[in-house]
């Protein structure tokens, strides 16, 4: 008995370490409860407000099938941002990278034949908006490891391309003759819907997209925990100094890194423009680009909590819609989504709060295991 007191006095505080969740959880805590005190503020019921949010995103097969859907795009912007970060780069074109994996995606869905088996059709848009968007993101990863130019500047930049490329390419290209700011839709055998998962959840937007997100979360994790690469990547964004005299080569780190994070984004324009949607339009920067940056703070930039992370936020965006019938204005869901990024930015005061909990917890059963020892 006093050997095992013994190991539990002398084990340090630091041990007892505040898990991350904790912290997410935390901050969307602190969100829902300013949420309510705003909602109480302009005179309605927080309670009501937010069983209209969780009635418009899964009250039927079909709200849950677009809630999912919806939320497909903030899981693979999400693991974006998350895999530039973890090799300590700050990963801002995710909108470009997006945008320009969608215009390929919609090129190819409009002039690839239309006798293409559609497993042979998805396969080669796929590979075209992993590789547009992982060429967008090589570029701005090889300015910043040839030229050390800032890779937020760049990525800003690079959006901007991406934006007046799109503005470019649908008139162009797949200009709709009957609204002349769009792309002619794609037809449903075009884009990445499949007819029974359609009928299965009510005829959502749900497709082959969800499916992709999951298998990326489950390689973005696989590369960053079972790899060699990831294990560099990590290296060089805890320190890229000792990285280097270490060996790791940072310049390829670099760009190997921004490469996979804008193939992640090219591959959520696919499943939004040819999924979640079936057409383009002009002069529209993707939200998603910068949601996917909150997505990733809040799911703590590892995979599993980005995909949780996406789905809480992509409830909230579809469930908003149902909000207007209680009197409450739509636009407070995304105030709640604002206030929980503004707590999971405030992390540290956050986890110093549960340390000293957790510190005070330990101490407490410390003085008690002293106290039996004395008797």
């Amino acid at each position: 008995m006093k050997n095992e007191s013994a190991k539990v006095i002398n084990k340090p505080l630091k041990a007892k370490k505040v898990p991350s969740f904790l912290v997410s959880i935390s901050a969307v805590i602190l969100g829902v409860l300013a949420g309510s005190v705003l909602i109480l503020i302009i005179g309605k019921n927080p309670i009501v407000g937010f069983e209209r949010l969780l009635f418009g995103a899964f009250s039927n097969k079909r709200r849950i099938g677009n809630t999912l859907s919806m939320s497909t795009q903030l899981i693979l912007m999400g693991l974006s941002f998350s895999f530039a970060y973890k090799t300590g780069l700050f990963n801002i074109g995710g909108s470009g990278q997006m945008l320009m994996g969608g215009i390929v995606s919609t090129i190819l869905g409009h002039y690839l034949p239309s006798s293409l088996p559609k497993p042979v059709y998805i396969v080669i848009v796929l590979i075209g908006a992993l590789a547009i968007g992982g060429l967008w993101g090589l570029i701005a990863g090889f300015l910043k490891a040839k030229f050390n130019v800032h890779e937020v500047v760049s990525s800003i930049m690079l959006n901007w391309i991406a934006y007046w490329l799109v503005y470019d390419f649908i008139p162009r290209f797949v200009k709709d003759q009957a609204i002349a700011v769009k792309s002619k839709p794609l037809d449903f055998s075009r884009t990445l819907g499949l007819e029974w998962l359609r009928k299965a959840t009510g005829m959502s937007t749900l497709n082959l997209g969800f499916l992709f997100a999951i298998i990326a979360c489950i390689v973005i994790w696989f590369i960053l925990e079972k790899t060699t690469l990831g294990f560099n990547l990590k290296a060089v964004g805890a320190n890229k100094y000792c990285a280097e005299y270490a060996g790791i080569k940072i310049q390829k780190s670099i760009m190997i890194s921004m490469a996979i994070a804008g193939a992640l984004a090219g591959l959520a324009g696919l499943t939004y423009y040819c999924g979640y949607s079936n057409l383009m339009e002009m002069g529209k920067m993707p939200n998603e680009g910068f949601d996917g940056i909150a997505v990733a703070l809040l799911g703590n930039c590892s995979p599993i909590g980005v995909f949780f992370a996406a789905i809480f936020f992509g409830a909230l965006k579809m469930g908003k819609g149902s909000l207007a019938a209680t009197g409450i204005p739509t636009e407070l869901a995304d105030t709640i989504i604002a206030t929980i990024i503004y707590f999971t930015a405030t992390s540290v005061i956050i986890a110093s709060f549960w340390n000293k909990i957790y510190k005070k917890r330990y101490e407490k059963k410390k003085a008690k295991l002293e106290g039996e020892e004395k008797k």
